[in-house]
């Protein structure tokens, strides 16, 4: 980690998810040696959203370089969704495949919770299944598969506080948004590793207050810095899971003529790391955790695929 100047540590999110994408292709070849099993994940993308099929794309170039089998299944916008459901059930059918990704949003005509129950809770790679999700809510995080950012937020909060030199434990974390993605399963993370932890979001009252209270901040409200500098309590922690594009009209217009853009998080970046001990960037901070973590679930579910 690197000081930003006159500020907090920079959390190098991109050089943590290579740590971590390096020791799962390992882990990835020992088990191949040694049990003649390659974890295998497949994707599914219904319709032609182009951020969607950036993502898909990401996901299936980072397998490769793990070494795993990956498979790419692109539906049309029209599929329906009895269609989009056989598919699952053949893809937890196949021995070849440990980990199955339904990317979404999925189109208005598909019941997206319908879908994503459909998945093996074993091959649930996302996290996102009411039997992992209940797995991890009653404390048995050993045995779920997490929901792949809130665990690599994890990761990133436990560097940064190795960095400053402190222990998690004890520390009062405040959570800012409550999805079933990541602000509820973040809670559930931090509760075992004995944070004292708030679940606020936007209606909270006083939520400046909440969050000058905290050692530890977790933002991921999906709104661009709305957390203010001021909000941050000095020395604090500040995980920053939003990414939000907003103009930027000093960067000139496109070729269209439109304004260009750029990425901000939940968080007024200069501003917090002013106050902060340590702090993600957006970009370049929780994004590239997540699609590394997708990789370490796939390998625990191959792994313990093979052992069953």
């Amino acid at each position: 980690m690197q000081r930003i100047e006159g500020g907090a540590l920079r959390i190098d999110g991109v050089a943590i998810a290579a740590e971590t994408r390096e020791a799962v292709g390992r882990e990835a070849a020992e088990l191949i040696a040694a049990r003649g099993v390659r974890p295998g994940i497949a994707t599914i993308l219904v319709g032609d959203d182009p951020a969607s099929q950036v993502y898909v794309a990401s996901k299936g170039k980072a397998a490769a370089a793990a070494g795993f089998h990956s498979e790419q299944h692109r539906l049309p916008a029209d599929t329906p969704q009895a269609k989009l459901m056989a598919l699952i059930g053949r893809l937890n059918a196949d021995p070849a495949i440990h980990g199955i990704l339904v990317q979404l949003p999925l189109p208005g005509h598909i019941a997206a919770t319908t879908v994503l129950e459909a998945v093996d809770p074993a091959k649930d790679v996302d996290g996102f299944h009411p039997v992992n999700a209940g797995r991890l809510a009653s404390g048995d995080a050993g045995r779920a598969l997490v929901p792949c950012t809130p665990a690599g937020s994890l990761i990133l909060a436990r560097r940064a506080a190795a960095a400053l030199g402190r222990d998690l434990a004890g520390a009062e974390a405040v959570v800012i948004g409550r999805s079933n993605i990541v602000g509820k399963p973040m809670a559930q993370l931090l509760l075992a590793e004995n944070c004292t932890v708030t679940i606020a979001h936007s209606r909270s009252r006083d939520l400046p207050g909440v969050v000058r209270r905290a050692d530890l901040v977790v933002a991921a409200v999906g709104r661009p810095e709305m957390v203010q500098g001021d909000w941050i309590r000095p020395g604090a922690i500040v995980i920053d899971v939003g990414i939000n594009r907003i103009a930027a009209p000093e960067k000139g217009l496109d070729a269209a003529g439109r304004p260009k853009t750029r990425l901000v998080g939940d968080v007024a970046f200069a501003a917090a790391a002013a106050r902060a001990g340590a702090i993600t960037p957006v970009p370049g901070g929780v994004g590239p955790m997540t699609i590394a973590m997708l990789m370490r679930n796939t390998l625990t579910a191959a792994q313990r695929a093979a052992v069953r």
